[in-house]
């Protein structure tokens, strides 16, 4: 195709709607037509979700504070639903777009979603989160850029780049629905794209020598890590989901499931093409696949010798973990801070509640289930969020079926069950995942970014926090957990709502391997989180139900 995955901005209108929002920032429209198109990712004719004709579906691009209006039309067969992968909304999970939160758009019919980007600046994107429409793309770039007065902690790039990279399956979603309701696995996925495209069909992007690029790096996949790196160029990383970095360069980056990352290239080399290689880590059969950097006025092809990537298991987890810590939170930068003021001395908070999730798969009955302290999440027909609005999630769910220290046969029995987790408001929790497999996991957090302060070999313990990192982790909402280690978060449970955990497999994730934090305000205040929002779709056993009444209003000095 030979163009970059830039799409135009869509106008801003100023609209007294979303009476949830600060009524002084600018809106956002867009409509969405979401259909299914017979394209070829891998070379292979298949179903593909388009929006608009599109895939990848279109740009969100916006600046912090934004109020975004998304009108949906599902014209699949299918019930649908989207999530904004890393977008907070604060106090407002009404609009995550999860299936504990939402009920599905029917087919043929339109759902509205309405958020604003409060505080926030950096790389997200956004995916549907019904059966496993994921397979089949219907996903997204968000670009929330800070606001004119901000400054950014780098010049201005000659121009920006969307690039969503992950592995691929040339069969349909419905095929691998199937294999997973009969109780077999996905199996190794079948290639790499890149914005949605693979071999000779995937992008080239135009570089005028001299002028630095930003690439907006997302790990959009359903499997495995990534590595990527350029030919010939060493990136400079400065934004890891919504923070600023320390600006280290590097030959290559590892980026982990549900994971962006920014950097910056600059085209100093002879002018020629180079190859932007992307490659599956920690697996037997490494997958690649590449684009084409080209040096306008030039004609000279790419080397076919492509960069190699860092070792593979085990040396090549090492690798990664060091790069891991190599991270580092930006703290002279200016930029919208998504947690509560001050909150940058995380270190100096005490922790209130500690919490562990180890993951476990099981065959119960000949199907393969994942869990989470011994618990499969399953989906009921009314979203978990509704229930507990209307006051009837007694007839859903039970509140706190895991510990939060899991028992020593959690791996071993499987409960499926809703898995909802009762989080206290503002309480400043950490969370320890410990991944007892030999496959990398990775971990997403709705409605929150959180520190990631460690990651380690080995099993955690309460003497493992002499290790973290209390200065200057990245606050970000995607973690990974390599085989045999642990990681550890730490977060303040301050955005009222329920809020999705969920590895970012999406076989895991379908079978079960998800929980969700219910965040409740005592005071039940409409400071603390908004009203069910008018024209909701409702469904299961709420959906006949009168709406409760709303809170009183907050005191006139809150």
């Amino acid at each position: 195709m030979g163009k970059p995955y830039l799409l135009p901005l869509i106008a801003l209108i100023i609209s007294p709607l979303c009476g949830f929002v600060q009524s002084g920032d600018p809106y956002l429209f867009f409509t969405w037509n979401v259909n299914y198109a017979t394209l070829s990712p891998m070379g292979v004719p298949q179903q593909v979700i388009t929006i608009n004709g599109q895939f990848p579906g279109p740009w969100i691009n916006c600046t912090s504070n934004n109020n975004i209006v998304v009108n949906v039309f599902n014209n699949l067969d299918e019930p649908l639903l989207f999530t904004w992968n890393g977008i907070q909304q604060r106090k407002n999970s009404w609009q995550d777009g999860t299936l504990g939160t939402n009920c599905p758009i029917p087919p043929g019919t339109n759902y509205t979603y309405q958020f604003q980007v409060k505080d926030q600046i950096g790389s997200y994107y956004y995916f549907p989160t019904t059966a496993l429409h994921r397979a089949a793309g219907g996903y997204g770039p968000i670009n929330v850029h800070s606001r004119n007065l901000i400054p950014i902690p780098f010049n201005s790039p000659e121009a920006e780049f969307n690039v969503l990279v992950g592995d691929w399956y040339s069969k349909g979603h419905v095929t691998l629905k199937k294999f997973l309701d009969s109780g077999r696995s996905l199996g190794r996925p079948d290639g790499v794209v890149i914005n949605g495209k693979s071999g000779n069909e995937a992008p080239k992007w135009n570089l005028i020598p001299g002028k630095t690029y930003r690439y907006r790096i997302c790990n959009v996949g359903m499997k495995n890590s990534v590595n990527v790196r350029i030919q010939g160029h060493t990136m400079k990383l400065v934004e890891i989901e919504g923070s600023h970095t320390v600006q280290n360069v590097y030959d290559s980056l590892d980026i982990h499931l549900g994971q962006c990352n920014s950097v910056l290239v600059t085209a100093d080399q002879t002018p020629k093409d180079y190859a932007f290689v992307v490659s599956t880590r920690f697996t037997k059969t490494v997958l690649t696949t590449t684009g084409t950097i080209h040096y306008e006025g030039s004609n000279i092809p790419a080397s076919t010798e492509l960069p190699a990537a860092p070792g593979n298991a085990p040396e090549g987890i090492a690798w990664s973990i060091n790069q891991f810590r190599s991270l580092r939170w930006n703290l002279t930068a200016s930029a919208a801070r998504p947690n509560p003021q001050g909150s940058y001395h995380y270190g100096k908070i005490n922790i209130t509640r500690t919490i562990k999730i180890v993951n476990s798969a099981s065959r119960g009955e000949d199907k393969l289930r994942y869990a989470v302290n011994g618990v499969s999440h399953t989906d009921p027909e009314t979203p978990l969020k509704l229930a507990e609005y209307f006051g009837v999630s007694d007839k859903v769910f039970k509140y706190d079926l895991i510990k939060d220290e899991p028992s020593a046969d959690a791996e071993d029995h499987i409960t499926i069950a809703p898995n909802v987790v009762n989080g206290t408001f503002r309480n400043f929790i950490e969370i320890i995942f410990e991944n007892h497999e030999k496959s990398i996991q990775s971990w997403h957090l709705d409605g929150y970014s959180f520190f990631a302060v460690a990651i380690e070999p080995g099993r955690w313990a309460p003497a493992k926090r002499a290790n973290y990192n209390l200065i200057d982790a990245i606050s970000r909402h995607t973690i990974q957990v390599y085989p045999n280690s642990w990681a550890a978060i730490m977060t303040t449970l301050d955005n009222c709502g329920m809020w999705n955990l969920r590895s970012v497999s999406l076989e895991r994730n379908y079978l079960g391997q998800q929980l969700y934090f219910s965040v409740v305000s005592p005071e039940h205040s409409l400071r603390d989180e908004y009203l069910l929002p008018e024209g909701q779709l409702l469904c299961g056993i709420v959906k006949d139900l009168p709406v409760p009444a709303p809170p009183p209003p907050p005191p006139a000095d809150a």
